[in-house]
């Protein structure tokens, strides 16, 4: 394994991002305070500099933990964690960053970066690499969701993914039945992946601190899926139970069921009050999509 502690932290998290520019060069250190001067962050991407090293070396830590061929990041940003990445011997790395401002300053301080990084929309972009492979990114929060989504449509290959989260999402992924975080979300990950919330982020180890804080997820492919009908109806099943999430479930999910069907005792339950394994046995009593 590479040994991340062979780099030197280059700034210590803000308690705060009101301050002069001198103050920041002081506070920050002189390396982070180049790379914010050499790029302008976009608000509208979601974007927010990763600058605790100390949860940088927990994510790769986290990350080496399970052994892995090919690597691809998303979102690098200003390469927080792309520093270390690309140093990884014996993988294949590849890194797709949206923002044409990044993706030249990551190219002119990273040259190794050059036929590894790809300007592109995470969200369009084709599978990467011919073969499994591990996702690693602080993924923007403004599409988080739709990244676990990509995830799950990519699950086949995917054999690993750790991710940087609004915390609020993380709970959501990572809730079991019952909790009020507990929805469609939940369920369309853990019907495919073991989730593990790894740990919490402050907002003062980001610039400009984000208004909520963070958590870091890793999602592995579980050994055994729930048997169902088909995708398609388990998600639509899952969907149309939460789209009124408070009423029974017989309710909620009426149109999808002959009246015979919804005598069940299963569907006095609430949608939330369901595991995922009984979500997916109940696509069997689907009426035909």
């Amino acid at each position: 394994m590479y040994d991340f502690s062979l780099h030197k932290p280059c700034a210590r998290p803000l308690s705060t991002h009101l301050y002069s520019s001198a103050d920041l060069h002081q506070r920050l250190g002189r390396q982070l305070y180049f790379c914010i001067s050499m790029y302008t962050l976009k608000k509208s991407l979601g974007q927010h500099f990763l600058h605790d090293e100390n949860v940088c070396r927990r994510i790769l830590a986290a990350l080496q933990e399970k052994s892995f061929n090919r690597l691809l990041e998303v979102g690098p940003g200003g390469g927080a964690l792309t520093k270390y990445l690309v140093k990884i011997p014996d993988v294949e790395f590849k890194a797709v960053e949206l923002d044409s401002e990044k993706v030249n300053y990551l190219l002119q301080t990273y040259p190794e970066l050059q036929d590894k990084l790809v300007q592109a929309d995470f969200l369009q972009v084709e599978e990467p690499f011919t073969g499994p492979f591990t996702v690693i990114g602080n993924f923007p929060y403004n599409i988080s969701t739709q990244i676990l989504f990509r995830i799950i449509e990519w699950k086949e290959e995917v054999e690993c993914m750790i991710g940087m989260f609004q915390k609020e999402v993380a709970q959501r992924v990572a809730a079991p039945p019952g909790n009020k975080t507990y929805g469609v979300l939940s369920i369309l990950v853990q019907a495919f992946f073991d989730v593990q919330y790894l740990f919490e982020v402050q907002e003062n180890s980001f610039y400009p601190p984000p208004q909520v804080k963070s958590a870091v997820i890793r999602l592995l492919p579980r050994s055994a899926l729930p048997a169902m009908k088909s995708e398609q109806a388990f998600f639509t099943l899952v969907k149309t139970a939460f789209n009124q999430r408070r009423k029974m479930l017989r309710n909620s999910v009426k149109t999808l069921f002959a009246p015979p069907v919804l005598l069940e005792e299963i569907f006095n339950k609430r949608p939330e009050q369901l595991g995922i394994d009984e979500f997916a046995a109940l696509t069997y009593k689907m009426n035909q999509l």
